[in-house]
């Protein structure tokens, strides 16, 4: 017992019950008196009996009849699990927790004294109860306070979406809609213009002549409209409202966020406010199913990549893991390979920051810095969850990397993101961290490497001639996929497309955006590497293209030949 809680055994000392005579003669009392006599003493019998049931348990004992237990205490269980469970916590004061049971030693109440002791970072311990003591506690229940449910967010109606969605017919209608727009409207156009472009952030900019909005849309800022500087504190206050942010705090950034409602699907829209020369910046990212609908093979893998990751990701154990910079589709990836392996009979977990979209039949659990809720310590807790498949947002240290790899090799299968520019680089990124090589060869099944193209829009798309300097270039990089690659490559009469651009995609010429990836599977040769100890990118390099990894960039020229993307796009976003 922790020594800044003396006064808890002495509470529980005062719900002891003490024998006292009582007097059982029928002539002397009346008969209502009489039986509350004997039911005392019926009840005084029971909590005896609970007491010596308690001490040949090996547990502490309490009458919880008029014990004073918080709400704090109370709510930390719903009362239909306290009900079915027969227990209830009774005390609760951060570092102590108390749970009395009917039934001290079932299992299913020792789970949920262990599962309390690690969600609250509590000692919880385990008291016998009666049934007619557990029963007085149960009443507590029906005098806490009722919440009521309350939804903060905009909701847009299916009437209003349709209005503003027939009249954002592309990017150049936006403004017109804004011109006319009140304050109270021009949040809901933007949103729904944001909605009906596919964007994934809207951006709202003061600058020193006007406000300038811009969405985000296949990776790529785009000039939207433009606002009157003196209605952005208005339109900035409304932001800051729905989205619960401070509306007199402009003198440093805030965070928050707002829900959208729409009948299909519920939309998450995090905020970000800063202050700026000339007042405060907002950006809403808006957190679309999007990413959770894009099936394994949507993902824009070539065959025999294909084949090469669905082979690694079904095995029971290791870790396949995803690299690449901000951006590059490394979640997206991870969450087709959860909807793929997601059955039921697997147990899946995540551990993310934040949890940004939710997953049907996935235990996601999202770490918190601000409680010391670290990927590290998430990571360790979740272990002791009997998982299958793991999931960690990103292995950023080495405690998490050790917990990582520890796991892979105790029969669960891992998945997370590491940062650094291609597959290649993974390993001595460990490396540098610290970790063991002879731990970190078993452990790895594969490393992805990938970034996101945006594609042609197929409505403006047309042959184009690359000019000698870029033919010959295209022509290097697709001489150098390796023969065991399971890609064949004729290097005459090469075609190549672009987007030559329409009102629908804003003169771009893109609309929509797909993967190019690389592939680095472990074998011999790359064990081999990795327990030297000392392998640079270059030497990982070498092994991979050894292997038939076809790297980003080749895969990037593949799809161009395609017509999926342009040659210019593969060459902004993948160089060899």
């Amino acid at each position: 017992m922790s020594k800044d809680f003396p006064s808890i055994e002495d509470l529980l000392k005062k719900s002891v019950p003490t024998a006292t005579p009582v007097s059982t003669s029928s002539t002397s009392l009346p008969t209502e008196k009489f039986e509350e006599k004997m039911t005392a003493i019926h009840t005084s019998e029971k909590e005896t009996e609970a007491q010596k049931e308690a001490a040949a348990a090996g547990v502490g004992y309490v009458n919880l009849v008029g014990f004073a237990i918080s709400p704090e205490a109370l709510t930390i269980i719903p009362e239909e699990q306290a009900k079915a469970l027969g227990a209830i916590v009774f005390l609760f004061t951060g570092p102590e927790l108390r749970l009395g049971a009917v039934v001290p030693n079932d299992p299913k109440v020792k789970e949920l004294a262990y599962q309390l002791g690690e969600r609250h970072h509590t000692n919880a311990q385990v008291y016998k109860v009666s049934a007619h003591s557990l029963e007085k506690a149960l009443e507590l229940y029906a005098a806490l306070p009722k919440i009521t449910a309350t939804s903060k967010g905009v909701e847009l109606t299916d009437e209003e979406l349709a209005k503003y969605r027939a009249e954002v017919k592309n990017f150049a209608t936006v403004q017109a809609l804004l011109d006319k727009a009140s304050t109270t409207d021009v949040m809901s156009i933007m949103i729904s213009a944001a909605l009906e472009l596919n964007s994934s952030d809207i951006h709202v900019e003061a600058g020193e002549s006007g406000v300038k909005m811009r969405l985000r849309v296949d990776g790529m800022l785009q000039d939207v409209a433009n606002l009157p500087i003196e209605e952005w504190k208005k339109i900035s206050s409304r932001i800051k409202l729905i989205a619960g942010l401070k509306i007199n705090v402009t003198d440093r950034p805030q965070d928050g966020r707002f829900t959208i409602f729409l009948k299909e699907e519920k939309i998450d829209v995090r905020t970000s406010t800063l202050p700026t020369a000339y007042g405060e910046s907002v950006v809403m990212r808006l957190l679309t199913s999007e990413a959770v609908k894009l099936g394994f093979e949507a993902l824009g893998l070539r065959p025999a990549m294909f084949a090469k990751l669905k082979k690694e990701i079904e095995k029971p154990h290791g870790m396949v893991l995803t690299t690449g910079p901000t951006g590059s589709g490394k979640t997206t990836t991870l969450y087709a390979v959860l909807q793929r392996l997601n059955k039921p009979n697997v147990k899946m977990i995540t551990l993310e920051d934040p949890i940004e979209y939710k997953l049907a039949g996935v235990n996601q659990s999202q770490i918190d810095h601000t409680k010391d809720y670290t990927f590290a310590k998430g990571l360790r807790s979740i272990l002791r969850q009997d998982p299958d498949i793991v999931m960690v947002g990103e292995i950023r240290d080495l405690e998490t990397a050790e917990i990582a790899i520890q796991a892979a090799l105790t029969g669960h299968l891992m998945l997370s993101t590491i940062h650094t520019n291609d597959a290649a680089g993974a390993i001595p990124r460990f490396l540098s961290m610290g970790v063991k090589p002879f731990l970190l060869a078993p452990a790895l099944n594969a490393l992805v490497g990938q970034r996101l193209l945006r594609k042609i829009h197929e409505d403006c798309k047309e042959e184009v001639a690359l000019d000698a300097e870029t033919l010959a270039r295209v022509k290097a990089v697709l001489s150098e996929i390796p023969q065991n690659s399971g890609e064949i490559v004729n290097l005459d009469n090469l075609k190549f497309f672009h987007g030559k651009g329409c009102e629908v995609c804003n003169m771009t010429g893109f609309k929509g955006r797909i993967g190019i990836y690389e592939i680095l599977v472990m074998n011999k040769e790359v064990e081999e590497a990795v327990l030297a100890g000392n392998v640079s990118e270059y030497q990982m390099r070498e092994i991979a293209k050894a292997q038939g990894m076809v790297t980003l960039a080749q895969d990037g020229i593949l799809k161009a030949l395609d017509g999926i993307t342009s040659v210019e796009e593969v060459f902004r976003v993948a160089t060899e």
